[in-house]
């Protein structure tokens, strides 16, 4: 089964829902801004991204802008940390399966990662 890093407000991650659901694919939602994921969650989801923590924020996001951060100067530590104050500005969708993970978009590769 997949698990669906999931913003309810994001288009992107409603299509990529509604793509899973018309091809008959079984998912699990994790709304992570109803329910924030822990450090110790986003460190694993991190780890099955093969990324470090500045690949999965959302630079251009607006409270991203509003919090004025030098980005470069932050610790992965306190990525993490920010991650989980404000978890909207982590990428989405984020699809999980199994040891290994990927952000959602484009969705020609959603459909790649689900085939395999």
């Amino acid at each position: 089964m997949i698990k669906i890093l999931h913003n309810n407000s994001c288009s992107k991650s409603r299509t990529v829902l509604e793509y899973l659901d018309e091809n008959d694919v079984k998912f699990e939602i994790i709304d992570f801004i109803e329910n924030p994921l822990s450090k110790m969650e986003i460190q694993t989801v991190l780890k099955k991204l093969n990324c470090n923590p500045k690949k999965i924020i959302r630079f251009h996001d607006t409270e991203f802008q509003e919090l004025n951060l030098n980005i470069d100067a932050l610790s992965d530590e306190q990525i993490i940390d920010l991650l989980c104050e404000h978890p909207q500005l982590l990428q989405r969708p984020i699809l999980i399966k199994g040891k290994i993970a990927m952000v959602g978009r484009p969705i020609e590769n959603v459909k790649y990662f689900i085939g395999k």
